[in-house]
């Protein structure tokens, strides 16, 4: 990966204590993600775990959300990347007085993912004498517990009731014995602050550790400056499994990458995104908690993972999702599940002023209960994709896919909130399509031998699969608009049946006209919004321009396609290749959670669309 673009000290680009979404970094262990902004602040990191309350939140409350700088102690400019085929983030200050590199890890063990979170900041000296300060400040603002600092000699402690933070580094609770006074940790109160100067082939560690309801692990700094180095190897042993021979390998390699760091292996869910209540508007009220496992992103992030030749997540994931889904069958179908497969508890506000002051700041999300028909597409279509990549299915997980083509037979017909969890119930053109996949999804599977259902069954799929085709050849085209519309009844576009080029429902003249209205009416430049109407209230949404990418090249304009991957690839990804939910008509400024997985599984299987019909 090509360095960034040298950028003026963030210390400017800083409003109020906060900075552009698109300034974030994000490293990840497989069990929590932490944002680091372009001027080296941590401003996001749940401890030990992602769906746990972040003591660290400045993103969303600068003053008491909690943070950690590493930074120069004068003015610096900033160039950033990650290490090649890694989540571990470099950063390199440039200031008056020399030049300083500091490697940003979430660490991992020697026999995988620690039991324990443990976040390195290895600071490098390159050239001159930098001073360097630093600031870990925990705040609390989603959680009942206050911060308290607990005395143990050397090793400084924080608690917030059940969850514990430990600091360890090469500069804490000692003077540096070649510049006395450069090197002790002050206390400040419940926080801990340094400094210490950089020379030339100096190497300095600040170590975080934290658990919930343990004991937490101190390691010795030497120690936790050895796992950067191991933790670099391996990702880097992941990458080398990692199998694409298409156009565009670093960009899909990078969000391959984007897509592990919302694997929270201590389940094998998929995390929709590591965040929440970043605005999708800037006028605020749209700021969803998107750190569950939604079905629809679980299932197409598997799919990403399949197409790039990986086995272990995909069979995590499906693994956990069949389980966590069969033991609440009789509830009905889940649109989206909590990482440790538990129930959801609603729709909790916070007391934090959100990102740049837009709340509200939410915990949970509203589409908990929803009807979706187009979840039962999202997972009997994987199944049947997960199935091909040679995965056999055990009775229990046939019987259940068996349960639900039996129920999509009963509820099609039936309203529903569609892909976009909106209240008004209406029937959704692209849901039905998603009740046509499905059931077509489950014929293939039967056909296969995996599933084996009741005699009269799949002539039963059969029939409602045809019902369905005339249903939309009705009501959901309309010749005058030259397009599917979004509902029965409706003049406005939907962006979601896009996916049903890929899918296979329509790769015709009727997509392809489908795409060029949408264009028309919801796209800006290359990027697009979700319907009708919504240029009033958000901005473009990242994973419809992609799946435009995939539409295109599925109904045989393939040179369409590449041109505006190409276009998108210059215009979407930030300096290191994170993407978020949304992005700002015009500036692409970063709206909504970050990193998402649907904007980044939506890169992957364009490219792959376009490497296999070409």
């Amino acid at each position: 990966m090509a360095p960034a673009t040298p950028r003026q000290s963030s210390t400017s680009s800083r409003v109020d204590g906060y900075v552009p979404l698109r300034e974030y970094a994000a490293i990840g262990d497989g069990r929590t993600v932490a944002l680091i902004a372009l001027d080296g602040r941590i401003d996001w990191l749940p401890v030990p775990g992602t769906p746990r309350p972040p003591m660290f939140a400045a993103v969303l409350d600068t003053e008491q959300g909690g943070r950690f700088e590493l930074q120069p102690a004068e003015p610096f400019t900033v160039t950033r990347e990650y290490v090649d085929g890694t989540n571990v983030l470099r950063t390199r200050f440039t200031c008056a007085s020399g030049v300083v590199d500091v490697t940003d890890v979430l660490s991992t063990g020697v026999a995988g993912r620690l039991p324990w979170m443990q976040l390195v900041r290895r600071v490098e000296g390159v050239t001159g004498a930098v001073p360097m300060r630093w600031i870990v400040e925990p705040g609390n603002v989603f959680g009942t517990h206050a911060i308290e600092r607990i005395d143990t000699g050397n090793v400084p402690l924080l608690r917030a009731g059940a969850t514990n933070i430990a600091l360890t580094g090469s500069d804490i609770g000692r003077e540096d014995p070649v510049h006395p006074g450069r090197g002790r940790a002050t206390d400040w109160g419940p926080d801990f602050r340094g400094a210490f100067t950089t020379a030339p082939g100096s190497r300095h560690v600040l170590c975080l550790t934290g658990t919930e309801d343990e004991p937490v692990r101190a390691p010795d700094p030497r120690t936790a400056d050895e796992s950067v180095d191991r933790t670099i190897a391996d990702w880097q042993k992941w990458s080398k499994v990692f199998s694409w021979d298409g156009p565009w390998p670093e960009a899909v390699l990078r969000s391959a990458l984007a897509l592990k760091l919302l694997v929270y292996s201590p389940s094998g869910a998929i995390a929709a995104a590591a965040t929440t209540s970043l605005p999708e508007d800037l006028d605020g009220g749209k700021n969803w908690d998107y750190r569950f496992a939604w079905v629809r992103d679980l299932a197409y992030t598997v799919d990403a993972f399949l197409r790039l030749g990986l086995r272990e997540e995909p069979h995590g994931a499906v693994s956990w999702m069949l389980k966590a889904l069969e033991a609440r069958t009789k509830r009905g179908m889940a649109v989206f599940l909590s990482l440790d497969g538990g129930p959801t508890d609603g729709v909790h506000r916070m007391d934090a002023p959100g990102w740049r002051g837009i709340g509200p700041v939410l915990k949970g999300n509203q589409a908990s209960g929803q009807l979706q028909l187009g979840v039962y597409a999202d997972l009997i279509g994987l199944m049947r994709s997960y199935t091909a990549d040679g995965n056999l299915l055990d009775e229990a997980s046939s019987d259940l896919l068996v349960r639900l083509a039996d129920e999509v037979c009963e509820r099609w017909m039936q309203k529903d909130s569609g892909m976009w969890e909106l209240t008004t119930l209406q029937h959704y053109v692209s849901s039905k399509m998603g009740c046509w996949q499905a059931l077509d999804a489950a014929c293939a599977l039967e056909d296969m031998g995996y599933l084996l259902p009741p005699p009269g069954a799949r002539k039963r799929w059969e029939r409602h699969k045809d019902r369905i085709r005339r249903w939309i050849d009705r009501h959901g085209w309309d010749e005058e608009r030259g397009a599917y519309v979004m509902a029965k009844g409706s003049k406005a576009l939907d962006a979601s049946v896009l996916l049903h080029s890929v899918s296979g429902f329509d790769r015709g003249e009727r997509m392809s006209r489908t795409i060029d209205a949408l264009r028309a009416e919801l796209g800006r430049g290359p990027l697009l919004y979700r319907y009708s109407g919504m240029e009033r209230e958000e901005g473009t949404f990242v994973a419809c321009a992609f799946w435009t990418v995939s539409a295109l090249a599925c109904v045989g304009r393939t040179d369409e396609a590449t041109a505006l991957m190409d276009e998108l690839l210059a215009t979407v990804p930030n300096d290191v290749g994170v993407m978020s939910e949304m992005a700002e008509e015009g500036s692409a400024d970063f709206l909504g959670n970050l990193p998402q997985a649907l904007s980044h599984l939506a890169l992957v299987q364009a490219a792959s669309v376009i490497r296999e019909l070409t």
